[in-house]
């Protein structure tokens, strides 16, 4: 008799004997009693990598990114049967991009979820809150957005890697495109918190270096609306070239007025990065509008191209940088926990320092003395082409990770 009917036949029998009772109990008592072997236990629970991340507030267009991207990932990986036998459980909690509510996150994972693997936080600040905390929780971030240089520089804990482009690494491109062209005098905006001023002094230094003239910078307000006097400040400069560091709305509405203001027709418009969903947001003004990638979803190879699609398949819009970054993250944490085939903090670590893997943006290397992945970088220009809605992110240049990435634990660059 098995246990699916054992309940059916109880119900059947009218009057059941004394005996038969017994005998099923004792049936059903040596059934749960059995030991279940250990290894088949094991591999049924779940592998849970936290992914905390702005879902509301100022910086919800980043974390939107990542949830979306690490929900593709493990859905692909899961329905392949997971990373040793077993399948990876994504846990996702909105922190508003604030750095407090991050922490308070990160902490309620490790100590009431058993979460000790971590990557998607959405800004730098929130990363230099939680890395001090990591030895302390014994868990493990890789950082698939933080791009502040200090991270892994004077900031840098044996519990933190970065997969992703740094700030450093995107100033680093736009300061070449401006060596190598008619540009001559650069003036700089920035969002007023590390990222931005990371960037910006990482542009002065190479502009200076290379014989340019940098002009000045403003810093802007998290939340700013109205850009007009900033505009009138850039104008006044007399620059040639405009270097941006700024995201989400900030971007789009600087973006938007400094259009309307024909400011672009004045000077180059350069970014640190550009973001797809600030295209999307602005259309046309984006046209022109030159800046680094950390990753394009126009990206021509195998793996770039399948994501980009399952991607676009699954939520009717082409992935943005953020999305890339998460998933070439996913890959160092994945193939750390196939190498070690455990998912204990030490252990992941050292696989991970010195790791050579094949990702979304081809060969990428994660540097040991520093823990900061070494992958190509990418200057591109936004375009309209033919087939799409909005303009899209056309590669000019491929930089290789050893002239993008600076010098270990450094921020600056020698050469």
């Amino acid at each position: 008799m098995s246990l699916a009917n054992w309940g059916d036949d109880m119900k059947i029998a009218k009057r059941p004997s004394r005996r038969s009772v017994l005998r099923g109990a004792t049936m059903l008592a040596a059934t749960v009693a059995a030991p279940v072997p250990l290894r088949t236990a094991l591999a049924a629970d779940p592998i849970k990598i936290g992914v905390p991340c702005a879902l509301s507030g100022p910086f919800a267009h980043l974390g939107l990114q990542t949830k979306r991207a690490a929900e593709i990932y493990v859905k692909e990986l899961n329905a392949k049967g997971g990373v040793i036998g077993r399948p990876i459980e994504v846990i996702t909690e909105d922190t508003q991009g604030n750095p407090a509510v991050c922490v308070r996150k990160v902490q309620e994972f490790v100590e009431r979820r058993g979460c000790n693997i971590f990557t998607g936080l959405s800004v730098s600040p929130e990363s230099l809150a939680v890395a001090p905390r990591l030895q302390e929780w014994n868990a493990l971030y890789v950082s698939s957005g933080a791009g502040d240089g200090r991270l892994t520089a004077d900031a840098l804990v044996p519990n933190f890697f970065r997969s992703n482009a740094s700030s450093p690494m995107g100033a680093r491109i736009v300061s070449r495109y401006i060596e190598d062209s008619k540009i001559t005098k650069v003036f700089a905006i920035g969002q007023d918190y590390a990222w931005g001023h990371n960037s910006v002094d990482v542009l002065e230094s190479e502009v200076k270096r290379g014989k340019k003239k940098f002009a000045g910078k403003i810093f802007s307000p998290t939340g700013t609306k109205d850009f007009s006097s900033y505009i009138a400040k850039i104008r006044a400069s007399g620059a040639d070239g405009l270097y941006i560091v700024l995201t989400g709305d900030d971007n789009n509405a600087f973006v938007t007025q400094a259009a309307s203001y024909h400011l672009f027709e004045q000077m180059d418009g350069m970014m640190e990065f550009i973001e797809y969903v600030m295209v999307q947001a602005v259309g046309d003004a984006a046209v022109g509008l030159i800046g680094s990638s950390r990753w394009p979803f126009t990206l021509d190879n195998p793996i770039s191209q399948h994501f980009t699609k399952a991607f676009y398949q699954a939520y009717g819009v082409y992935p943005d940088l953020h999305a890339g970054e998460l998933y070439q993250a996913m890959d160092f944490i994945v193939d750390a926990i196939r190498r070690t085939k455990e998912t204990k903090t030490e252990a992941l670590r050292t696989a991970l320092e010195g790791m050579d893997i094949s990702s979304i943006k081809g060969k990428v290397h994660m540097r040991k003395c520093d823990h900061q992945a070494v992958s190509d970088g990418y200057l591109i220009r936004c375009v309209k082409q033919d087939g799409y809605p909005y303009p899209i992110p056309k590669v000019l240049a491929t930089y290789p990770g050893d002239f993008v990435a600076p010098p270990c634990n450094s921020t600056t660059y020698h050469t």
